[in-house]
């Protein structure tokens, strides 16, 4: 009798123990699995992440003194587009381009950074004197293009004996105190250099009847519509002349030095 009750209790003393290394272990394994489902969900979130990843589009790099074209807009990109095909070198047939702007840019930019005028005017004397050069049929002359009254109003001597709008430091102060001031009014400087091919007082009189100041969703004469365009093809295919077929180093030098 007694050793019956010795065998039920140790029987029930095991099931005990049993018991109690069950409860041990299933939060343990419940544990392991919760981490396996972290890591799996972290894996399928990674591989996600990565797959769906979408590559920035040329036209969203595009930019000119960081104020950016309106992406989606066809007409823009259809615009750049073509402007930047014209300035392809099967086009211009020159290196004249990159050569000039290693003569200029260490001249020009520094003094552009001196009167807080954004880096990308620096391309503002290549589209307007780079390629043809020489005086206007209008009587513009020199790296910046100025008219004769303008110069001097800006300080520079234009006389029978003197000009200084051919002289490229004194040109590019005169043209950064312009420029500087035309910011004052316009707040935009893609508006600023359309307003700088075309006249500040044309500019706002078309911003006014327009009832539009975003430079790229205006209508204005073909030079000037297109003129923001050539400044951005100017710094696209000097920063990467060989994507647009340029056979040239790319080497341009661009010395961020202080005027004294």
């Amino acid at each position: 009798m007694i050793k019956k009750h010795i065998i039920t209790s140790s029987v029930i003393l095991g099931l005990l123990v049993m018991a109690k290394v069950f409860a041990y272990n299933m939060p343990q394994a419940s544990k392991s699995q919760k981490n396996n489902n972290n890591t799996l969900t972290e894996t399928v979130t990674t591989v996600t992440t990565t797959t769906t990843k979408t590559p920035v589009s040329m036209m969203a790099k595009l930019n000119f003194a960081e104020e950016s074209l309106p992406l989606g807009d066809r007409k823009v990109e259809r615009k750049m587009k073509t402007i930047l095909a014209a300035h392809n070198f099967s086009q211009l047939q020159t290196n004249q381009l990159h050569r000039k702007a290693e003569e200029w840019f260490p001249i020009i930019e520094p003094i552009l950074a001196a009167y807080g005028i954004p880096d990308d005017f620096k391309y503002v004397p290549l589209v307007e004197s780079g390629l043809k050069g020489g005086m206007s049929p209008k009587g513009a002359n020199g790296f910046w293009q100025f008219m004769p009254g303008t110069a001097r109003s800006y300080g520079l001597t234009v006389n029978s004996e003197i000009d200084e709008r051919k002289n490229l430091r004194k040109s590019t102060i005169a043209a950064c105190k312009y420029i500087k001031e035309l910011y004052g009014v316009f707040d935009s400087w893609t508006l600023v250099a359309a307003a700088y091919n075309v006249g500040d007082n044309h500019m706002r009189r078309q911003i006014n009847k327009q009832n539009q100041d975003n430079y790229f969703k205006m209508k204005l004469n073909r030079e000037t519509a297109g003129y923001v365009y050539k400044l951005i093809s100017m710094k696209e295919i000097l920063n990467d002349p060989g994507k647009h077929g340029y056979r040239t180093s790319g080497k341009m030098l661009a010395m961020q030095t202080n005027v004294e």
